[in-house]
C-alpha cells in the first residue's frame, strides 16, 4: 500500500529531508531527469546568479528594479531565515503554503524512483510554481557552487558571478581557482556572463573563453564610482549619473547594484527598464539579514556573514556606522566554516564575544568554537559561551547600554535563532541550510 502524501508544507519538508542519504549531493543527472518528465519550460528571460557572497543581494536588486518597471518576477533563493516560503517569491510575494505543497506533489508524481536531495526537490517545486503563472523574468540564485547545482538544469540568458571566496571547500575544492571553476559552470556559449569580482580567478576566464561565453567584467566592460551620497555607473547601455545609494547597507552593495544594472543593460532588447524604475528599485529594495539594523536601543545588527570574505565586508560596513562605546558579537558558526578567518576579520570591531551553540549534524560544540576564536588571537577573557544563540543574545543584551551595539552573525541558522529570540513570527522551518 502506497503511503499517503503529506498535506501540509511542514509535512512535505520533513518528507523530502528523508528521501536522500546525503543532505548535499551535487550533480545534475537526477534533477534533470525529473525536470524532463515534468515537461515544463519558460519563455521569459532567465538570470542565474552564483557567487560566494553578494548573490542574494544582487537577486533582490534585480527583482526590485524589474518590479518597479512593471514586470512580473519569479525569484528563487536559499536558504531561508524564518519560513521556507521565503525561498520562492512570485511578483515580490512569498509563495503560499498551498502553492508549495502542490509543487512538491508535482515533483513527487514525476520523480518515480529517482532519489532527490532536499534542495533538488525545492528547486523543482519552485520552478513548477513559477510555471503555473509564468513571470516576465525569472531570477535563480545558485545554492552551492554552480556547475553541479540544481538550478543549472536551465540555461541562463544572462549568468552572473558576483564574487569568489573560500567556502564549501569539501564540495568545491580548497582554492579560489577550483571554486571559481565550479561557479563559472553556469556560463553558456555565446551568452553574457557578468562578473562582479575584480580579482577573478584565472579558471573563470579560461572556462568562459573555452566555451565562448561573452564576459562583462567589473572595471572593464562596466564600472561604478562611489560619489558619497550618490554614485554613477557605466556599462553596456551607457552611463548613468546621480544614482541613489541602494537601500541595502554597506558600500559593497554598490558593486552588487552595478552588476544588476549590467544585467538590465544586457536584457534591454527584451525587458526595458526606465531610469525612474531603476531609481525606485534602488531605494525600495529590501533584503533581510544583510547588514540589517533593527530599530531601538541598543543598536542590533544582523548579517549573514559566514566566511572570511563576508566578514571583511561586514567589518568594513560596521566602521561606517558611527561611534558606539562597545560592540558585542553574538556568534555561532557551523563546524565546516573558517572560524579563524571570520574572527580575524571581525576582531578589530568587536569588544566582547558571546558564543552560542547551534543544533544539527554540522554544528560545532560551543567550547570548540570558543577555542577556535582563541586560536585566532581573540583574548579568552572577552569570550563568553552559552548553550544556544538565544542565551548568547540575552547575555549580550544584559551588558549592553543603550549607546552600544550588538552584531549577530556566523550562519543563517544563527540569524534564524536570534530572530526567534527577538520575537520574529514562526512558520515552516524544517531545512538543511547550506550556509
Amino acid at each position: 500500500m502506497t503511503p499517503a502524501q503529506p498535506t501540509t508544507l511542514d509535512g512535505w519538508l520533513a518528507y523530502i529531508e528523508r528521501q536522500h542519504a546525503k543532505p548535499i549531493a551535487l550533480g545534475l543527472e537526477r534533477v534533470a531527469a525529473v525536470w524532463a518528465r515534468m515537461g515544463l519550460a519558460f519563455a521569459c528571460p532567465l538570470v542565474t546568479v552564483a557567487g560566494t557572497n553578494g548573490k542574494g543581494s544582487t537577486c533582490a536588486l534585480l527583482e526590485a528594479m524589474l518590479r518597479a518597471a512593471g514586470y512580473r518576477t519569479g525569484l528563487y533563493t536559499s536558504p531561508h531565515i524564518t519560513r521556507y516560503n521565503e525561498r520562492v517569491r512570485i511578483d515580490g510575494v512569498d509563495a503560499d503554503d498551498d502553492v508549495l505543497v502542490a509543487g512538491f506533489a508535482a515533483v513527487e508524481a514525476a520523480r518515480g524512483d529517482t532519489p532527490l536531495t532536499y534542495f533538488e526537490y525545492g528547486t523543482l517545486a519552485a520552478l513548477w510554481a513559477f510555471a503555473q503563472s509564468p513571470p516576465d523574468a525569472l531570477i535563480l540564485e545558485v545554492g552551492l557552487g554552480g556547475r553541479l547545482d540544481a538550478v543549472n538544469i536551465l540555461d541562463a540568458d544572462v549568468a552572473v558571478l558576483t564574487s569568489v571566496g573560500i567556502d564549501h571547500v569539501d564540495y568545491l575544492g580548497p582554492t579560489r581557482e577550483s571554486i571559481g571553476f565550479e561557479k563559472a559552470g553556469i556560463f553558456r556559449p555565446g551568452r553574457p556572463a557578468v562578473i562582479g569580482e575584480p580579482d577573478i580567478p584565472a579558471t573563470v576566464l579560461a572556462h568562459a573563453n573555452a566555451i565562448g561565453a561573452v564576459t562583462y567584467r567589473v572595471g572593464h566592460e562596466f564600472r561604478y564610482v562611489d560619489e558619497g551620497t550618490q554614485w554613477r555607473y557605466e556599462g553596456p547601455g551607457g552611463a548613468r549619473f546621480g544614482l541613489p545609494v541602494p537601500a541595502l547597507r554597506g558600500a559593497f552593495q554598490l558593486g552588487n547594484a552595478a552588476v544588476a544594472l549590467t544585467v538590465l543593460d544586457l536584457m534591454r532588447p527584451r525587458l526595458v527598464v526606465t531610469a525612474g524604475a531603476i531609481r525606485t528599485g534602488l531605494v525600495s529594495v529590501d533584503w533581510p539579514m544583510r547588514m540589517q539594523v533593527l530599530p531601538g536601543r541598543p543598536t542590533i545588527v544582523l548579517d549573514a556573514a559566514h566566511n572570511p570574505h563576508a566578514a571583511m565586508a561586514l567589518a568594513s560596513a560596521l566602521g561606517t556606522m558611527g561611534y558606539h562605546p562597545q560592540t558585542f558579537a553574538v556568534f555561532a558558526a557551523l563546524a565546516d566554516k573558517d572560524v579563524d578567518g571570520i574572527a580575524r576579520a571581525m576582531a578589530p570591531r568587536i569588544d566582547r564575544w558571546f558564543v552560542g551553540a547551534l543544533a544539527g549534524p554540522r554544528a560545532d560544540p560551543v567550547r570548540a568554537q570558543a577555542a577556535r576564536l582563541r586560536a585566532a588571537g581573540i583574548d579568552g577573557n572577552v569570550i563568553a559561551t552559552a548553550p544556544d544563540v538565544a542565551a548568547a543574545l540575552a547575555g549580550a543584551r544584559a551588558l549592553a547600554t543603550e549607546a552600544d551595539r550588538i552584531v549577530i552573525f556566523g550562519s543563517f541558522l544563527t540569524l534564524a535563532a536570534a530572530r526567534a529570540a527577538l520575537g520574529a513570527p514562526a512558520g515552516p522551518t524544517v531545512s538543511t541550510p547550506t550556509r
